[in-house]
């Protein structure tokens, strides 16, 4: 970065900085993981002090937050396009959609799984309000999706389900990325691996909780008294 860029204080030009340390931490997620990037590091390859950094994130994590922000915003585009194809209370073909448009977003995967266990750990009280606003906007967002195409759900049900989909890709996402250790083990104790293909599993864990919501909010009525 140039030393007029440093010095820059107009909205415009903090805005930019802020653009060039997210668009940097993207490069860096590229290449490794989450847990594998310090703020130094990521610091020096935007050319700042890792305290000059910090005058526009509260951490390393708010970094990472933002991304996820703006890379979950962009998968709910791409879920509302995929879902007019999707005929009503369809649960496999809205499961299916669902792990289909996460297909090739694995930035959006690595971050879901970091979010609760590393990523919030490390942030501010006012970080966090901004965070978990627009989190719960989203999160809204796939909810009334969700509600659209599956009418037999109640709204609490689409909203559980909602959240449901973040755990169960956090829960699956990593597994789906084992180790070279991890997978040299498996193989030699004949374990076939089982949770290679995250979309498939995906799809299938879905449609599962899916189907349990929608049975949940239309229970069997007694039978009448003869």
């Amino acid at each position: 970065m140039t030393a007029s860029f440093q010095r820059a204080r107009r909205p415009e030009q903090v805005e930019a900085r802020r653009a060039a340390i997210l668009a940097t931490a993207r490069e860096m997620l590229a290449e490794r993981g989450v847990a594998e990037i310090s703020l130094r590091e990521l610091a020096d390859r935007v050319g700042l002090a890792k305290s000059n950094v910090l005058r526009y994130f509260d951490s390393r994590e708010a970094i990472f937050l933002e991304v996820l922000d703006q890379e979950w915003i962009a998968w709910l585009d791409a879920v509302e396009v995929a879902f007019a194809e999707v005929p009503p209370d369809d649960a496999e073909a809205v499961a299916r959609q669902l792990a289909d448009t996460l297909d090739g977003r694995d930035l959006l995967c690595e971050l879901i799984a970091a979010m609760s266990g590393v990523l919030e750990r490390n942030i501010t009280i006012d970080f966090a309000r901004v965070f978990k606003r627009r989190a719960s906007a989203n999160h809204d967002r796939l909810a009334a999706l969700v509600l659209d195409r599956m009418p037999a759900l109640d709204p609490a049900s689409a909203a559980f389900f909602g959240g449901a989909v973040f755990v169960i890709i956090a829960g699956l996402w990593p597994y789906s990325r084992p180790t070279e250790v991890v997978t040299t083990v498996a193989a030699e104790l004949g374990a076939p691996p089982d949770w290679a293909d995250f979309r498939a599993h995906l799809a299938e864990g879905l449609a599962n909780q899916l189907v349990g919501q929608v049975t949940r909010s239309n229970p069997p009525r007694p039978p009448r008294a003869s």
